[in-house]
C-alpha cells in the first residue's frame, strides 16, 4: 500500500513538471562577423508564454534583449543579435528566460561567446548610430 501511494506521487510530480514550460534540444550562440546568432530548438512547448533572450557582458547583469513568441513543438528558432559589437566588451553569456502562461519562469543554460569586430565595422555603427 505504501509503496504504490510514493509511486502514484512521483507520478503526479512528474506529471506536474510536464505540463508547462519548453524541453530545449540545445541552446547556442555563435559569433558571425561581428554579430551573434543565437538558437535553439524545442522538442516540447506546453502552455508557453514567451522566450526573452537576455545578453549580459562580464561586468553587468542579464538584460533583455529580444522577445520571441513560440511556434510549438519541434520548433527551431534563430535571432541574430546585431548590437552586441557596438558595446565596449566583446566576451558575452546569453540564456533564455522562459515564461509560461501562469508566469513561471525559467532559465536555459548560459551560454558564451568572445567577437572579433573589425574597426571598420565597429566606425560605422557608430556613425550610423549618430543619424538615427
Amino acid at each position: 500500500m505504501k509503496y504504490s501511494a510514493l509511486k502514484y506521487s512521483l507520478f503526479l510530480f512528474i506529471a506536474t513538471v510536464a505540463i508547462a514550460s519548453a524541453f530545449l534540444d540545445y541552446f547556442r550562440v555563435t559569433p558571425d562577423n561581428g554579430d551573434v546568432i543565437v538558437e535553439w530548438k524545442t522538442s516540447e512547448e506546453v502552455n508557453l508564454k514567451v522566450f526573452v533572450i537576455e545578453r549580459k557582458n562580464q561586468n553587468s547583469p542579464f538584460t533583455d534583449i529580444a522577445t520571441v513568441n513560440p511556434t510549438g513543438s519541434n520548433s527551431t528558432y534563430s535571432y541574430r543579435d546585431e548590437n552586441a559589437y557596438k558595446t565596449n566588451d566583446l566576451n558575452f553569456t546569453y540564456r533564455l528566460r522562459i515564461v509560461d502562461l501562469d508566469g513561471r519562469v525559467t532559465y536555459s543554460q548560459e551560454a558564451h561567446v568572445s567577437l572579433s569586430v573589425s574597426s571598420v565595422k565597429r566606425t560605422w555603427g557608430s556613425i550610423k548610430a549618430l543619424f538615427r
